[in-house]
């Protein structure tokens, strides 16, 4: 379990900070842009739970546990000696489709393109979908250049989709999403 008695260290002042394994980044590395998407996808997952109930509260609060994994496993470049990271498992990827499937199944179909609107909770859950679009462009640009584990890709790819789904499920099924008018 972490314990952290001091919040704030002085070591990330001269703008570098500090990863699992030790080693240090600049601010503006790649990995950090990618921890940092993760970070505000969260944030918004938290944000769009003050409006969930329930089995859907559940579900986000796994979610959010899961972006922590993921988040650990973004701070752990290569395979370090020692120890075992945490990283994003097949299983974990799976659990969202499973959840994506059972959510699909009462949606009504799209005959349109629909906005990021709606009631609440929908909006919320459009809005931690695009911060979860953001986290895995920003992640795929990592990959481009070093090693990231593909369950972290396949987690974030998966559960954008999720979340656009589940705002689906938060407009009653769709019934209250809120159609795109082109040219309106």
């Amino acid at each position: 379990m972490v314990k952290l008695n001091k919040i704030y260290t002085r070591t990330g002042d001269g703008g570098e900070t500090g990863l699992a394994d030790g080693s240090r980044r600049r601010k503006d590395d790649a990995r950090l842009y990618a921890i940092g998407a993760v970070d505000e996808a969260n944030a918004a997952l938290g944000l769009a739970r003050l409006y969930a109930e329930d089995d859907l509260d559940a579900l986000l609060a796994r979610v959010q546990n899961a972006l922590f994994d993921l988040g650990a496993d973004l701070a752990t470049p290569g395979e370090p000696e020692g120890w075992t990271p945490l990283r994003v498992r097949a299983d974990q990827v799976t659990g969202l489709e499973t959840a994506l499937d059972a959510y699909n199944e009462a949606l009504e179909p799209l005959d349109s393109f629909i906005l990021p609107a709606g009631g609440a909770l929908a909006t919320h859950l459009h809005m931690a979908r695009t911060l979860v679009r953001r986290a895995e462009r920003d992640a795929a640009a990592l990959a481009a250049r070093e090693a990231v584990n593909p369950e972290a890709l396949r987690y974030l790819n998966r559960l954008s989709d999720l979340l656009f789904v589940l705002a689906r499920h938060a407009n009653n099924d769709g019934r209250g999403d809120v159609k795109w008018v082109p040219g309106l």
